[in-house]
C-alpha cells in the first residue's frame, strides 16, 4: 500500500470560459467525464473594488487577448455573476465533481462563501490581502487554499502565523507556485516543495502545487516530492484568445496527467516481501542456480 496521499487533481478553469457559461459547463463536464479530475476551480473578482480607476480605464496591455476596449471592460466581460457561479456549482454537484473558486477581494470572498464550497482559493496576488483573509477566517468554515507565487519566505512565514493566530492553520493548504504564464522549467523551483514541507507540513493541512509550466512531467515530480494536491490551468483549446490558454492543458493533457499521477501513486510502495508473488515464477525459471 502506498504511503503517499492519493492525488487530488484540480482543473483550474479560471476565466478560460471566455465569459460564456455554456463553455464553462462544457469545461466542467469534460474535466469530470474525460479527464477524471476531482475538482474544477473558477475565479471571482469585483473589478471596481480590486482595480483603481486608472487601472480600470487603461487599455489592456495585450490588445490581442482583450475582450474589451479597456482593462476594466475586459475583466467585466469575463466575470460571472454570483447567480451564475451558483448555477455552475449546482452543475458540478449534479456531476459529482467539486466546485471551487479563487477570490480576489472582500466582496467576492463574501459572495463565494455564501455558496459554501468545500474550499476557497487565495491567489498569489492576494495572499497579503489581510482584510479578505480575516473575513474568511471568521466567516467561512471550509478549507482555505493559498498560493505562494511572488511571495518571499518571510511573507510565507507571516502568512502561516496569521492563520495560526486565527486558529485556522489546520484548514490551510499551502501551494508551491511560480507566478508566470507560462513558466520555464528552470523557474518552477520544485525543491521549494521540500522547504514548505520541512517548515509547515505539521502546521497546515496539506502542501499543494500550482503549476503554470508546459507539459505534465513536472506535476508528477511535484507529487513525488509530497504535494499531492495538483492544480493546473485547463482549457478546451490552447489557441483561444486570452492570456491563460497558452499555459493551460487541453483535455487529453489533463487526462494523461491524472493517469500518470495515479500510476505513480500505486508505484510508490515498499516491497511487502523480498520476493513478490509476481516474481516467483520468474525466479523459478530465470534465477541462476548455483551447483
Amino acid at each position: 500500500m502506498s504511503t503517499y496521499n492519493q492525488p487530488y487533481l484540480i482543473a483550474e478553469i479560471g476565466c478560460n470560459h471566455k465569459g460564456d457559461i455554456s463553455i464553462a459547463k462544457e469545461l466542467i463536464k469534460v474535466a469530470k467525464i474525460f479527464c477524471n479530475a476531482q475538482a474544477v476551480k473558477f475565479q471571482k473578482r469585483n473589478n471596481k473594488e480590486l482595480l483603481t480607476t486608472e487601472q480600470y480605464n487603461q487599455p489592456h496591455p495585450n490588445p490581442h487577448n482583450a475582450y474589451g476596449d479597456t482593462y476594466g471592460e475586459h475583466r467585466e466581460f469575463l466575470e460571472f455573476s454570483l447567480e451564475q457561479h451558483r448555477e455552475l456549482k449546482e452543475y458540478c454537484d449534479s456531476l459529482d465533481i467539486t466546485y471551487a473558486s479563487s477570490v480576489w477581494d472582500v466582496t467576492s470572498a463574501k459572495q463565494i462563501a455564501s455558496l459554501n464550497p468545500d474550499f476557497i482559493k487565495i491567489p498569489s496576488a492576494c495572499n497579503n490581502h489581510v482584510a479578505m483573509l480575516e473575513w474568511l477566517c471568521k466567516n467561512y468554515s471550509g478549507e482555505i487554499h493559498v498560493s505562494t507565487g511572488m511571495t518571499t519566505k518571510s511573507e510565507i512565514d507571516e502568512l502561516v502565523t496569521f492563520f495560526k493566530t486565527h486558529n485556522r492553520h489546520k484548514d490551510v493548504v499551502l501551494y508551491n507556485c511560480t507566478s508566470g504564464y507560462p513558466v520555464p522549467f528552470e523557474d518552477v523551483c520544485l525543491l521549494d516543495i521540500q522547504l514548505l514541507k520541512e517548515n509547515y507540513q505539521h502546521q497546515v493541512k496539506h502542501i499543494g502545487f500550482s503549476g503554470h509550466h508546459l507539459g505534465i512531467a513536472v506535476d508528477v515530480a511535484a507529487y513525488t516530492l509530497g504535494a499531492h494536491i495538483i492544480e493546473r490551468h485547463y482549457t478546451l483549446d490552447r489557441t483561444w484568445k486570452g492570456t491563460d490558454h497558452a499555459a493551460s492543458l487541453e483535455p487529453m493533457g489533463l487526462r494523461k496527467l491524472e493517469r500518470d499521477l495515479n500510476a505513480v501513486y500505486k508505484a510508490l510502495t515498499y516491497k511487502q516481501t523480498d520476493i513478490l508473488p509476481i516474481e516467483q515464477t520468474q525466479r523459478h525459471k530465470l534465477k541462476y542456480q548455483n551447483q
